[in-house]
């Protein structure tokens, strides 16, 4: 029976594939403030301006490829039980060719109700454009979780943590919660590999294995442990 490997991967893995993230040094993501563009607020002021961010990003996860790093964890499932929480939106990690990734906020190849989260669709082409509708006659917009709002799939990621036989935080500072705490689920005597060029503080953690490098050089290194 194989060991249930879970990776929770963040923003440092798809900045390899130049997919940049709101946190760069100026606070701005794309030249948008978060806040005019990564807000229920913002979607109501103005909703076409939202759109239009997205559909900006969305073109660039689309010309991107997954990296080495992505490649190396799809591989990983010859010999494990893997699965990634990630809370990238982009869908590197599906093209790469993992088969069990569950996305905390969102991913941006789809749509949802504007009115009824749940309803979620998959998008034709780069383009959610205003007037088009879901099936409850509302405008669509990303799926993707914004400031502010609820992290539906948390509670799953948190099932997922708890039942690791090794876990692996991948680019991520562990700085945007509820994601954060996901570490704090994986049972105590469980392997925790951290890969970041600068690790994360993490404290009352048993069994830490820490690996100060970039996603690509730090999946590598990890595979010598495994």
């Amino acid at each position: 029976m194989k060991k249930k490997l879970v990776i929770l991967t963040g923003a440092g893995i798809s900045a390899e594939s130049g997919l940049k993230t709101f946190r760069d040094s100026d606070g701005l993501w794309e030249g948008y403030n978060i806040l005019d563009v990564a807000t229920p607020a913002a979607w109501q002021r103005n909703p076409a301006l939202v759109q239009l961010f997205y559909n900006e990003r969305r073109k660039q996860v689309l010309a991107a490829e997954p990296n080495v790093a992505h490649t190396a964890l799809a591989h990983l499932e010859q010999q494990y039980e893997v699965n990634i929480i990630t809370q990238n939106i982009d869908d590197l990690h599906e093209r790469a060719g993992s088969t069990a990734v569950t996305h905390l906020h969102g991913i941006i190849t789809y749509a949802q109700s504007s009115v009824k989260a749940s309803l979620i669709y998959p998008i034709i082409g780069n383009d959610i454009n205003m007037g088009d509708k879901c099936e409850l006659g509302s405008q669509l917009r990303p799926h993707v979780v914004w400031f502010g709002e609820a992290v539906p799939m948390i509670a799953k990621a948190a099932e997922i943590c708890a039942t690791a036989d090794l876990f692996v935080l991948i680019g991520t500072s562990l700085a945007v919660y509820p994601a954060a705490g996901l570490i704090d689920d994986v049972p105590y005597q469980v392997p925790k590999y951290i890969i970041d060029p600068k690790i994360p503080a993490v404290s009352g953690l048993n069994n830490v294995i820490k690996i100060p490098m970039k996603a690509s050089e730090g999946v590598r290194e990890l595979l010598t442990y495994l």
